[in-house]
């Protein structure tokens, strides 16, 4: 990125003033002006793209991304690699990467924000957001909190029910109708494990939690979180599904192992968008990252400080909090927060430590067996260079 440095302009007053009953005149001359201050200069942006380029290579990737958070400045940035394996296309620094999973932690966020604006309290559960089932509802969901799922201990099964999930992809209603069909049929299960006694990693537990927010609001979780998310945190490359078109390679696309074109077939049903569907550039995930960063410090304004604590709290004897994991490490110099991401065609993962305020990014346009691999070395990598590793 090129460097810029603004002046501030600098104003000289007249210097003469007009002259005494004497028929002297005399001369005033005007205090020096004071020395020209510079604004804040924004730091040097240094390029991953050789440290990339040597995983890229070592594990067989179509493209490889990855950037370096410092408070709130991106001082390392790199993309290398290509869009289209097949046809060569590059990648650009500003392209857009799929999220996958690391979705969740913008719905909890999402939730998060909705709770202060007193939408819902973390104790709303699934009958007070879904009153019109609570009669029909299977007796142990209707207990069964917002805050529960989001920490994934609702006790819904980590896979979706077979038949409820063929039939989402043939759907073609919108993606807020066809998600309350799907919860539907997840509700109509009964539990995995009792509600609030075990964690079950579960992309429905999400999908229920985005749903309850639509019918509290009246308002479809793709538009609520492009308004309380994306736009305050000026993440204006923020969208949903698979980036870019599909007559041109205009966005890298995900690979499995072949590139696949934006389609049906590029994600997950939108349906299960609150799980995992959102895509956008480094540099706008950066920004919802270090306002979680940031955010226990109360530095950023997205939402009070005592809310990022809630978000970032784990439950007793379990390590993932509401959309991301608290693994502490000795670079870290206290908490930890991690959490990696997939649609089985794209792979990303992200770390972020508080008390050095820093994270690393990293992103791949696959998701092969070496994917999450290559990232994790990457991140070793991004260590070495900021001094945190040897």
């Amino acid at each position: 990125m090129e460097l810029t440095t603004a002046l501030r302009a600098l104003f000289w007053p007249a210097a003469l003033v007009a002259a005494s009953s004497c028929s002297l005149a005399r001369t005033q001359v005007a205090p020096p002006a004071p020395a020209p201050v510079a604004k804040a200069e924004a730091p040097q942006v240094e390029s991953l793209d050789a440290v990339l380029e040597v995983v890229r290579a070592k594990y067989d990737l179509p493209a490889l991304a990855a950037t370096i958070l410092s408070g709130k400045d991106i001082v390392a940035l790199g993309a290398v690699g290509f869009r289209d394996r097949e046809l060569k296309t590059p990648v650009k620094s500003d392209d857009l990467w799929h999220l996958g999973s690391c979705t969740k932690a913008m719905t909890a966020t999402l939730a998060a924000k909705l709770v202060e604006q007193g939408k819902l309290t973390w104790k709303t559960t699934i009958g007070d957001a879904f009153p019109e089932l609570r009669e029909t509802l299977r007796k142990e969901w209707r207990d069964v909190s917002i805050e529960l799922l989001l920490q994934n201990r609702g006790g819904v099964a980590g896979d979706p029910p077979r038949a409820a999930w063929s039939a989402l992809w043939s759907r073609t209603d919108t993606p807020r109708s066809a998600r309350r069909w799907f919860v539907e049929q997840v509700l109509a299960e009964a539990p995995a494990a009792a509600p609030g006694t075990k964690f079950i990693y579960s992309n429905q537990g999400f999908t229920i939690a985005g749903a309850m927010l639509e019918a509290l609001t009246d308002t479809a979780w793709e538009e609520l979180i492009t308004k309380e998310l994306f736009v305050p945190l000026g993440m204006t490359s923020a969208g949903f599904g698979a980036p870019g078109s599909t007559d041109l390679v205009d966005q890298p696309r995900g690979h499995a192992p072949g590139p696949i074109a934006p389609g049906p077939r590029a994600d997950n049903p939108p349906a299960i968008g609150p799980a995992g569907t959102v895509h956008c550039s480094l540099a706008d995930w950066a920004k919802f990252v270090g306002a979680h960063m940031r955010g226990e410090k109360g530095e950023d304004g997205l939402l009070k400080a005592t809310s990022f604590r809630k978000l970032h709290e784990c439950p007793e004897f379990q390590s993932y909090a509401m959309g991301w994991m608290r693994m502490p490490r000795k670079w870290s110099a206290g908490d930890a927060f991690t959490h990696s991401g997939s649609n089985t065609m794209w792979f990303c993962t992200v770390w972020f430590a508080p008390a050095i305020d820093q994270a690393f990014l990293v992103t791949t346009n696959c998701a092969s067996d070496k994917a999450g691999q290559a990232c994790d070395e990457v991140v070793g990598e991004l260590l070495k260079l900021r001094g945190l590793a040897k």
